[in-house]
């Protein structure tokens, strides 16, 4: 498989250099020259699959032969070691939980899928030394820092925006220690992200190390991120209605990768982007107008992004043409006021208990059905309410267990250096 830039279709590249370069040379994201369209038989026997099958069938075409099979299925099976339940709590409405992973949050898939794979060409191809960069706005830090925590040849450097993050997010990518390095940055969590690209083209930098993205704009992270499709699929199959989706949605790499999915053949009829308070592609699906913002802190801190980098990449899936997107996306924002009243209505009624970010997924999931009935809804739910203990404990008034695994983690120190601009970063990378 052959990837282009979506800066400049006229630069192409193999799966390996996509993963180990994160962008093109042109700071453009890559997308695969061919989406796949997989048998009708294969959406018909998905019931009868093992996880590790489906998964092998659905990321195959866009790894080729650069990982043989045998390689790429034990990466696959340590990447999905931990289940993906669907579980019911209204009628015609169900929840997927993402939350089952070593950081308890949707990105483990990604960023142990990425580990895997460049791990795997970093020993087969001799390379130098890879420093991993990557921004976070809270999940993406802890999956990263946990996946790549003692991998051979790999430094891994998490860039957050200070106080902006949950005190659990932060001490798990914080306190790991090893070959992991943390900045607390003063600012947003855009500032993060620009700071990570401007490196990635910065000469005095890359000619002195490897660099390579963690985040969804990466290829290895994105790509794997279609499972939770497959795999929700092959549990709610037997419903036997049109499905919908709703994605809480912030640099949308998640709900992309669902979009490319359903563009393989998967039968999911439409899509939910879930927004928060930043809402640039509500806006947009309303107006056609693409209006990037500077990032509104909310209590669904991973979703706080102004200027989402893989909307491009949704854009690409659908031609650029805005019609057929409308017809298998629809977008709806919603504020800390109406997260929180979701969270303890849903609580109430149900007993369950959702984080801001699957709260503001069921919120979505909840507008949609208001006009479509004859739907199935899926909503997911990306984290697990620990890890935003002091918001859900305020609103349901109410002390939440804390798995060990946390109560572990609070016992750790927390490690970060304080920077505030490029240049900071540019010094640290040099030194």
């Amino acid at each position: 498989m052959k990837y282009f830039s979506l800066n400049d279709r006229s630069h192409t590249s193999n799966f390996e250099n996509a993963v180990l370069n994160g962008l093109g040379p042109d700071r453009g994201l890559y997308f695969p020259q061919e989406v796949k369209k997989l048998p009708k038989q294969f959406f018909e026997q998905i019931s009868s699959l093992l996880k590790t099958e489906i998964a092998m069938e659905a990321i195959s075409p866009y790894v080729g032969d650069e990982i043989p099979p045998s390689e790429l299925e034990k990466i696959i099976k340590q990447t999905l070691d931990f289940e993906f339940p669907v579980k019911k709590i209204e009628e015609n409405l169900a929840v997927l939980e993402l939350f089952h992973g070593p950081t308890l949050a949707f990105k483990d898939v990604g960023a142990r899928f990425m580990a895997g794979t460049l791990g795997y060409f970093i020993k087969k191809g001799n390379i130098p030394k890879v420093t991993v960069l990557v921004a976070t706005s809270g999940d993406t830090g802890g999956a990263v820092a946990r996946g790549f925590l003692g991998v051979e040849g790999i430094d891994v450097v998490i860039l957050y925006p200070k106080g902006k993050v949950s005190e659990i997010q932060e001490k798990q990518l914080t306190t790991l220690g090893q070959n992991i390095k943390a900045l607390e940055v003063d600012g947003s969590f855009d500032d993060c992200q620009t700071m990570v690209k401007t490196a990635f083209l910065d000469p005095e930098i890359t000619r002195q190390r490897k660099l390579t993205s963690a985040n969804s704009i990466n290829v290895a992270r994105w790509l794997p991120q279609m499972f939770y499709y497959f795999l929700a699929y092959q549990q709610v199959k037997k419903e036997d209605q049109k499905l919908v989706f709703s994605v809480p949605s912030g640099n949308f790499g998640n709900i992309c990768a669902g979009l490319l999915a359903k563009e393989m053949g998967l039968p999911i009829h439409h899509f939910v982007a879930a927004n928060n308070e930043n809402d640039v592609v509500t806006r947009f699906l309303k107006t056609q107008k693409y209006e990037p913002a500077t990032s509104v802190q909310t209590i669904s801190n991973a979703m706080d992004v102004g200027d989402p980098s893989n909307f491009i990449r949704v854009l690409e899936i659908f031609s650029n043409n805005f019609s057929d997107l409308q017809k298998s996306l629809s977008s709806y924002s919603f504020s800390d006021g109406h997260t929180r009243e979701a969270i303890k209505d849903v609580h109430d009624k149900t007993g369950y208990i959702l984080d801001p970010h699957g709260a503001v997924g069921y919120l979505g999931l909840k507008k949609f059905l208001e006009k479509h009935d004859d739907y199935f809804g899926v909503f997911l739910e990306t984290a697990h309410p620990v890890k935003f203990l002091e918001t859900v404990e305020a609103v349901l008034n109410k002390k939440i267990q804390l798995p060990p695994e946390i109560e572990n983690l609070n016992q750790k120190e927390k490690r970060s250096i304080e920077i505030s601009n490029y240049d900071q970063l540019k010094s640290f990378l040099r030194d």
